[in-house]
């Protein structure tokens, strides 16, 4: 997928280029990959992955979808 700073596949859109479902998209499957984990790999607790995200707000994921996808979860 596209990072938010445009780094990534398959298009190398950034920002506002990126669809706007796909932001959201994007956001709810690496929370739902960090909290329940894989075979490979120990799930984070919530506030972990919440970290996670905040950590990657500007490159990975749209800032803004990060702060309200926070407020809705807690």
């Amino acid at each position: 997928m596209n990072g938010f700073d445009g780094l990534g596949y398959p298009k190398g859109l950034k920002g506002e280029k990126i669809p706007f479902l796909a932001r959201i998209i994007t956001i709810l499957d690496s929370y739902e990959v960090m909290t329940r984990g894989r075979v490979y790999k120990k799930a984070m607790s919530k506030e972990e992955a919440i970290e996670e995200l905040i950590k990657c707000k500007g490159t990975q994921f749209d800032p803004k979808l990060v702060d309200k996808f926070i407020e809705l979860i807690r």
